[in-house]
């Protein structure tokens, strides 16, 4: 357990405008900043810079680090930064059978986890599991959950299959009552990307694809240095997008649980992809088995080019990461994927790279707690996401 901050969180940005507002997330995004990047960034001059920092200083939500040197003058400049330690944020990610949790501090830190088995899968047995994680981490100053399913607006959980829900559940309002926190609740692989957009391997740039391959197959996208959630915050729900024929080696292994032959679900998850491979031999295949069977990967990486390409044609991100249990097929069967992608695109486009996202378990549920910390910092807990 880890042992309480350095002060009790109070809630500091709740009282910020629109102006000081976006000094403080620019400084907790990118910095610590010298003051001339942070006015350069935000296209203020000077005067107007320290007449907004003046205050965040004095609340404590910005410091002053140590000096650094100027590159033109060569004279000392004193960058800002946030005070991460201020606030803790609890970050949950939900499964069949289990609530993998963390807390982390306000610039996604990790600080603790602990892994809990459900008492049942019902949204009264998963509030109560969360409730006592809360509890667990108290004092916090927001909770996030992230679940495998179609979620809105950082507040309803529409569907998730994993859990057996089927009709729509009001989760964030839900946790908030039970637990007394601001709480948000987003799709998992949204949420991860959230956490990769801000403080991993998406930061600093405007625009990226997260592509998930494991128990499902999902997607998240951030255009103009901003999340891509949809008209209702459904954005993202790719796992039964047609990928490849029926007749396709990819889809070798049958049907997906709704009954589609080449989806994405059906031919690029874990399971989709042992399916091909018990087809293939016409007996089970270990999970290290898989990986040394070139065949069934190089079919495999075939469609995932096409579901990658078409991304990549519609949005033209800057790069491509793929992530999951199921990631080590890119670069298993790499040039069975470039020639895919090479296949789908003009001969004057140039190559989007496609890079493997290394990630842990608990990097799901720290994605939950950066959705929090961003409802937080925004001002929107389990409200509308813009």
């Amino acid at each position: 357990m880890t042992s309480a901050p350095e002060e009790t969180p109070r809630d500091g940005w709740a009282r910020l405008d629109g102006s000081l507002r976006a000094v403080a997330v620019e400084v907790l995004r990118h910095g610590p900043l010298p003051r001339a990047e942070l006015a350069r960034r935000l296209g203020l001059s000077p005067g107007s810079l320290t007449r907004l920092t003046r205050p965040l200083l004095e609340d404590g939500l910005l410091v002053e680090g140590g000096p650094e040197l100027q590159s033109r003058t060569g004279r000392p400049s004193v960058p800002l930064d946030v005070r991460a330690t201020r606030a803790r944020f609890v970050g949950v990610t939900v499964t069949a059978d289990e609530a993998i949790a963390v807390v982390t501090d306000l610039r996604s830190r990790l600080l603790d986890h602990v892994m809990v088995p459900l008492p049942g899968r019902s949204p009264d047995d998963v509030v109560e599991c969360v409730a006592g994680i809360v509890r667990r981490f108290a004092p916090v100053e927001g909770l996030g959950v992230g679940i495998g399913g179609l979620v809105a607006e950082h507040r309803d959980v529409v569907v998730a299959p994993f859990l057996g829900w089927d009709e729509p559940v009001a989760l964030a309002r839900l946790l908030a009552g039970a637990t007394g926190v601001p709480s948000s609740v987003d799709n998992d692989v949204r949420a991860l990307a959230a956490a990769e957009h801000w403080f991993g391997a998406g930061r600093g740039l405007h625009s990226f694809a997260l592509v998930t391959i494991g128990s499902e197959v999902g997607a998240a996208l951030v255009v103009h240095d901003d999340q891509v959630c949809g008209a209702r915050g459904l954005g993202g729900a790719v796992g039964h997008l047609p990928l490849v024929p029926a007749d396709h080696p990819a889809a070798a292994g049958g049907p997906c649980e709704l009954g589609h032959r080449g989806c994405a679900q059906a031919v690029l998850s874990t399971s989709g992809m042992a399916a091909a491979a018990r087809a293939r031999f016409g007996r089970p295949v270990s999970t290290d088995e898989l990986w040394e069977i070139q065949p069934v990967l190089d079919a495999a990486a075939e469609a995932l080019a096409v579901l990658v390409g078409g991304v990549v044609g519609l949005a033209d991100p800057e790069v491509v990461l793929v992530s999951g249990t199921g990631a080590g097929l890119v670069d298993a069967a790499r040039p069975a994927l470039e020639t895919g992608l090479g296949a789908g695109r003009r001969p004057q486009a140039p190559a989007v790279p496609v890079r493997v996202a290394p990630f842990a378990r608990t990097d799901w549920a720290r994605g939950a707690a950066v959705v929090a910390v961003q409802d937080h910092v925004r001002g929107t807990p389990g409200g509308t996401h813009r």
